[in-house]
Parts: C-alpha cells; structure tokens; sequence
C-alpha cells in the first residue's frame, strides 16, 4: 500500500493559494481632484489656493463697474477696435485710424476681444483686467510652489494680492494689468528652465517677455538682466551651452514683440494711424523717446512737464528712497523693506551653496527683477507714474514668501531667529509711518500694527522652541500683524471708483508727488492721481514747469475745463482735461449721433478731450495731438483739406490738450503750436455755439 504524503503546513501568514489582486484606488471625480489636489500636498493646501484666488477674484471684481470706463483713453480706442480690425491691430484710438495710443497696443487686444464679445461697456473691458489679475496670483503661487513649501506659495500670493497698488490695477484698464500677468509667466517659464535647461522653456520665458512688450514697451524688459544673469550663474547645463540659451531667450524676446514692429515700420504711411506719442509718425521715435528710454534720462520730446526742472526731477524726487517717498509708499512699499533684508540675508544664507542651488537661484531671478526695476523708477528723470510700481508686487511677494517661510522654519537658528523677529519688527514700524500719513483714516489701526507687531517679534526672538499649534499661532499672528495694513489700504482701494489717467490706491491723501498735503488737484477739485484734495492747489517752491506760465507766480490756468488728472468718479466735466475723459451732455451726444456722412464726425484737441464724445456717441472722434495734443497732426494744412473734403463735421473746442491758445505745461515738441494753429484758425473762420456749456464749430458751413 502506498503511503500518501500529507500536505506540508504552511507558515502561519502565508496562503496556499496567490491572494486575490488588490482593488484599485477609486477613480476620484474631477471636482474632487479639483478640490484636492495633488496626493503629495496636505489635505489643506488646494482648498487654501483656491479661498486665495477666490478672495482675489472678489477683491478685483467688486463693485467694478462703478469706475465707469475708467481710463476713458483706452476704453474710447477698445471701441474702435471693435469696429475697425484696422484700429484693432494698430491701437487707433478711433476707428477711422486717425492716430494710434501712445504705447504698443497688446493690451487693448483683450479687452477688445471681449468687448466684441459682450458689447462695448464698462463691464467687458475691466472684467478681462480682473480676471489677469486673478491668474497673476495662480501664476504666482504656482512659480513659488515648485521649488518651495506650500506655505511659501500662498504667502507670496497673499501678499500680491493684498498689495494696494496690485489691487488697483487689476480693476482698470491701462496696460499694467496684462504687462504683470506676462511677466509673472515668464518667471514660471524661468523657473522650469533652470531646473533642467530645457529649451522650451527659455524660450517661453523669452516670448513672454516679448508679449509684455506689446503690453507696455521697454518696460518688459526690465527683467531680463536677472533671467540672462541668474542662469549664466544656477542654469544647469555647461556655461558654453548656458550663454547660448541667454541668446536664445532674447531671440525669442525679439521674435515675440518684434513683429507688430515690423507691420507698423513697413506698413506704408499714408494707409496706417499716425503712430501716437511720436514727432516724425515713426515708433522708433516713441520707442527711444517719449515712451522708451526717454523715460530714464528724462529727453521725452512730445511729452509734457511734470513739475520743476532739476536735480529732484521734474517728476517728483528721485534717488534710492523714491519708492518709499510719499507718493509711491502707501502704493507699493508696505512690505519693500521686509522683502529687502529678507532677500540679503538669503544670500548670505546661501553663499556656500553649490552653483545651482535653488533657493539662491529663486532669490537672484526675484531679486534681480526687484533691484532693476524699482532703480529705474527710482532714477527715471522721465515720466513716472505711481501705479508703474505694480510691477514690483510679483517680485516683493515672491521674496517675502521664500524668505519668510525659509527662515522661520530654521527658527532654532539665532540668526533665523533673530532675522524673522527684527523683519517683522521693521515691517511693523514702517508701517506705521506709512499709516501715519493718512493719521486721520483708521487712527486706531497704526496702534494695532506697532503695538501687536513688536509684541508678535519678541514672542519669536525669545521662543525658539515652539512647535504645533503654538508655533502655528505665532506665525499666524505675524501674518496678519504684516499684513493687516496693506490690506486695509486695498479694501479702500476696492471701495473706491477711479477715473482718469492717473488713478493711485488707498484713502484720500495716500499719494501725493509733492509731499504731504501738498494739493495736487486745482481749486479743491480732482488730484492727478485718482484722490481728491481738500484745500486747492499747493505747487512746490519756485513753482510747476509750465502750465502756460510758472505757478510760483501768479497762477492763471489755461482752459481744462475742470481737470487735469485721473479721478475718484466724481464730477467729469463736460469738456474733459489732459489727463480726464470728457462727459458729453444728452444734447451735444445727440447732436452727435446724428451726424452722418462724415470720416469723423468731430474733431476735439487731445485723446482724453476727444474720448468722452466718442464713447457717448459711437462716433470716430478725431484726437487732434494724440494723446497730449501735442503730437504734430494734423498739420494746419492737413486739416484744411479734411474740412474741404467734408471728412471732419464739428469742432469742440480745446478743453484738456496741450495746443489750445494759452495751454502748455511745457508741452516739448512742435505739436502744440500745431494744434494752436488749428484752434486759431477755425475760431477765426467759423462761427462758434454753446451746446450743454461746450463751445462747438460746425465746419460745414463758413461763419
């Protein structure tokens, strides 16, 4: 009989048998992978990404179409592309293509867009605006995540967001907006380039670039000394292969922004808008004068004067403090010092770090945006703005959440310890001096923010072993104590409507060019920069360049007829101003809109004159002068034959530009004595009307 073997026991855990496959994962839903994200990150970071843009998105839509057309300059030239693919392409700022916006014309290219979409109004050209905004912060937050914590991200994103002047920008339509958003871009593309030298990334870096250029001009390239520098220094191939990439991030740049300039150079001339902005109808022109590199040494042929020749600049001081001066400081620098020591001590933390050390890397292609761009406006002795700072915010917030969030997580550290107590110490005593120069708005928040922020930076230099929720707690305080300021600015900013060209965030008085309490507006009225001034105009000592004269002297004005800059949304004047869009009556916008047969059915002295007529009629409103009416077209002869060929109906007479008889400002340039000689000669051969209190010519029939 044969013996049959028993099975062998098997070891206790193990299975006769392979075990049964696993059950996959659950597929999740796309709303679900929406709201979680990536399994690498925490539970808690996607839900906090998205509560920050939707906190932006409600910050920079708000309320938006309580600004009006705001900058009624590009919204009159967003409707003439609407109409004209012609004026689309070349930025006219009416569609029968008599003379282009004084800048490159890619930002009106969106708003144009959706105005075509959705209609000409308010809403369809700032939402485009709002929304850049909201993806500048996304882009933001995703640039820093790469190589840095989550926290990093969100802070950077937070402070972008709550920045004042960010905040404005993002709810108008000048060109700032797209110009941030393709900068911020080209730093994400950057960033993926140094992380393997991959060729498509440079490139896309170095195309953006050249996108912010159609944007705004030169002014895009303010970045690109940090991009070539940072990845000659951290990029990862070999340096013979990293100086070719730096030449191909310029091809690209040039290949980008350079072929709207070539159709405008090569575009005949006599079928093409005069090019605003220039002496000799050529962008080069603009390019190396009023709106290029004329800019920095102050040589803008066709601008107008700011205030008094000399070393202070004839628009506003310059020098090292110029961004913490009182113009610019409640806009832009609540957090410029913090981001200034926070970016030199990285560097010192880093110093003897291998060649490509990221961190070191992320802090030189930030800072070196930072450095370049805030001392070019900081000794610009050209035309200067207070809102250009908006494209500081990208590179202060990204600093801010590196360095913050790097130093405080080696808190056990002296020098880290020290270094985030003294940066919050710093940040809460400057903004107190900020805050001090609007006392009386929100008196009680200075005491918060001094008292709290030193209090807050003590806890830290003298509790280096604090972990879990105590350390969560700290932190946070730091974070609102920071940022408590600037974000209360900003909500006054959302609460506000601007108008006009020169708008400025914050309560009224947060920004003045002259100093404190030094009036910006005439008579009590609107202030050039978007707030109103109580107690009439206070010029500096020796007076204020040229506004027909010297107001250091007597002041006689010459008709603005109301304003001369950008406004809180009060009280347009029906004749507009150099810097203010016009506010037509019912009767003179009828009178309009009936006109028929004619290339232009008006023509008005200055961009800003002519574009509140045009908005209100949806007629081509011809801006003699272009934008300061200082441009040099049409000549006197030029609009002779117009009227004989029966192209141009009506004549408003000069409320804003430069070229009416008695106006100035110390226009430079020859453009102003043609419109002169244009207002001279048709109130010297037709016979003038008063129509809702705005002097108007027929041109079709001899006085």
């Amino acid at each position: 009989m044969t013996a049959v073997a028993s099975p062998r026991p098997e070891a206790p855990g193990s299975y006769p048998y392979p075990p049964w496959p696993a059950r996959p994962p659950r597929r999740r839903s796309r709303a679900e992978r929406l709201w979680r994200g990536p399994d690498s990150d925490p539970a808690w970071v996607r839900p906090a990404l998205l509560g920050l843009l939707a906190v932006a998105a409600a910050l920079y839509l708000w309320d938006l179409g309580a600004s009006g057309w705001a900058n009624s300059y590009y919204a009159a030239a967003v409707q003439a592309g609407t109409k004209s693919w012609k004026a689309f392409l070349f930025g006219s700022t009416d569609s029968s293509n008599f003379v282009t916006v004084d800048k490159t014309p890619g930002s009106l290219w969106v708003m144009e867009i959706s105005a075509r979409i959705f209609g000409v109004n308010s809403w369809s050209i700032l939402v485009p605006q709002a929304l850049e905004g909201v993806a500048a912060v996304g882009v933001l937050y995703a640039t820093v995540k790469r190589w840095f914590s989550p926290a990093a991200a969100l802070l950077a994103g937070a402070v972008f967001a709550l920045t004042p002047v960010a905040a404005l920008m993002f709810r108008f339509n000048n060109p700032d907006a797209l110009l941030v958003l393709l900068l911020v871009a080209s730093a994400y593309a950057m960033t993926r380039a140094l992380e393997a030298g991959q060729l498509r990334w440079l490139v896309a870096a170095g195309a953006f670039v050249g996108f912010g250029f159609l944007a705004k001009e030169l002014q895009a390239f303010l970045v690109l000394p940090a991009y070539g520098l940072v990845y000659l220094l951290a990029g990862p191939p070999q340096l013979a292969r990293r100086i070719w990439h730096v030449v191909v991030i310029g091809l690209a740049t040039i290949a980008a922004g350079g072929w709207w300039v070539a159709i405008v150079s090569l575009w005949p001339a006599s079928s093409r808008p005069y090019v605003g902005g220039s002496q000799n109808n050529s962008f080069w022109n603009v390019l190396f004068g009023y709106n290029g590199f004329g800019r920095l040494t102050g040589n803008e042929s066709g601008s107008v004067g700011g205030g008094p020749a000399g070393a202070a600049g004839r628009w506003g001081p310059t020098g090292l403090t110029r961004m913490f001066n009182s113009a610019f400081g409640g806009q832009i620098a609540w957090l410029l010092p913090a981001a200034l020591i926070l970016l030199g001590a990285g560097f010192v933390y880093t110093a003897l770090r291998p060649r490509t050390d990221r961190t070191r890397a992320a802090l030189g292609l930030w800072g070196g945006w930072l450095l370049v761009t805030g001392l070019a406006f900081s000794f610009g002795q050209g035309i200067i703005h207070e809102y250009y700072s908006v494209a500081l915010a990208p590179a202060i917030a990204a600093i801010v959440g590196i360095g913050a969030t790097t130093f405080w997580a080696n808190r056990e550290h002296p020098f880290a310890r020290v270094l985030c107590a003294f940066t919050l110490g710093i940040t809460a005593v400057w903004s107190y001096v900020l805050l001090g120069r609007t006392a009386s708005w929100m008196p009680w928040l200075r005491s918060f923010v001094l008292v709290g922020g030193l209090g807050v930076a003590i806890a830290i230099a003298v509790a280096p072993s604090l972990r879990g929720r105590a350390a969560l707690a700290l932190a946070s305080g730091a974070i609102v104590i920071g940022l408590s300021a600037p974000a209360a600015y900003t909500l006054s900013t959302v609460n506000t409507p601007h108008s006009g060209a020169l708008p400025t965030a914050g309560p009224s008085g947060a920004a003045s060019r002259f100093g404190p309490g030094g009036g910006r507006a005439f008579g009590g009225g609107r202030a050039f920069g978007g707030i109103r001034q109580q107690g009439g105009f206070a010029p500096p000592q020796g007076g204020l360049g040229g506004f027909g004269g010297n107001f250091g002297g007597g002041f006689a004005p010459p008709n603005f007829g109301g304003n001369l800059g950008g406004g809180n949304g009060t009280g347009h004047s029906a004749l507009g101003g150099l810097l203010d869009g016009s506010n037509p009556g019912a009767q003179i916008t009828a009178l309009l809109k009936a006109s028929t047969g004619y290339r232009w059915t008006a023509a008005a002295i200055g961009a800003n004159n002519a574009s509140g007529y045009q908005l209100a009629s949806g007629k081509a409103i011809m801006a003699i002068g272009g934008f300061n009416g200082t441009d040099p077209t049409p000549t006197l002869a030029q609009f002779q034959e117009y009227v004989r060929a029966g192209k141009v109906h009506y004549f408003i007479a000069s409320g804003g530009g430069f070229g009416a008889p008695g106006g100035g400002l110390g226009a430079q340039g020859g453009g102003a004595s043609t419109s002169s000689e244009i207002s001279q000669w048709v109130q010297s051969n037709y016979t003038a009307q008063t129509i809702d209190g705005v002097t108007i010519y027929d041109l079709s029939s001899a006085g």
